[in-house]
């Protein structure tokens, strides 16, 4: 049986019993038993009998396409949550619609428990219609964020080659312009940081190539 195995952040490589073929379709099946049809690509490396192979699934489902879901079903909460608010705040108004405004609460007589009682159903509902607000509020933010998410791309997918090199390219001409004067240096540690990013890049773009590319 092949299994999922974390590499690297957002990267899950087959872990296989057998030797696979660049472009071969295998089973990948995850903890909790449910199996993937996927693609192999690299083998990554061996260890203790097994092979470690990156894959991508087949249905072409990935980190976009999971975050293009997550914002669509939080879109789906929000909208539910909205709903269900307006429905509890229409309730509110009607349980103390009888009611003139401003009029007090006669005490002792016939109609005081009456009255109390529709202004805690009131009460109680506008309570609910606040608590469902806030929470279609927090739904729309999660779904904004997810929205933002769908066109990311990282190391588990394929494109991630050429991603990874437009950022080294960019990285590096940033990085030569400093030490050369093109670009002015904001602060001490400017140029340090700038090494820095280029070496991040370069570690990402090397690894998308070991993941992806075409192994020789």
């Amino acid at each position: 049986m092949n299994t999922y195995y974390k590499y690297v952040p957002n990267v899950f490589l087959a872990k296989c019993t057998e030797k696979h073929e660049k472009g071969e379709m295998i089973d990948v099946t995850t903890k909790y038993g449910k199996e993937n049809e996927s693609i192999v690509f690299n083998l990554i490396f061996e260890r203790e009998g097994f092979y470690y192979y990156s894959i991508v699934r087949a249905d072409g489902y990935n980190m976009q396409e999971r975050a293009k879901a997550k914002a669509e079903r939080y879109e789906e909460w929000a909208s539910s949550a909205g709903k269900k608010s307006t429905e509890y705040f229409n309730k509110s108004n009607d349980a103390v619609k009888h009611i003139p405004f401003g009029q007090p609460i006669l005490v002792g007589h016939h109609s005081e428990k009456r009255h109390r009682s529709d202004i805690n159903k009131s009460w109680n509902a506008m309570g609910k219609s606040v608590e469902l607000s806030d929470k279609a509020a927090s739904h729309e933010s999660k779904a904004e964020y997810w929205a933002k998410r769908a066109n990311d791309i990282n190391l588990s997918m394929p494109e991630s080659i050429e991603y990874y090199e437009h950022k080294l390219e960019v990285a590096t001409e940033y990085h030569q312009g400093l030490k050369s004067g093109k670009y002015p240096r904001s602060h001490s540690y400017t140029l340090t940081y700038a090494k820095k990013d280029v070496n991040e890049a370069q570690k990402n773009y090397d690894l998308a190539k070991k993941l992806w590319g075409d192994v020789e």
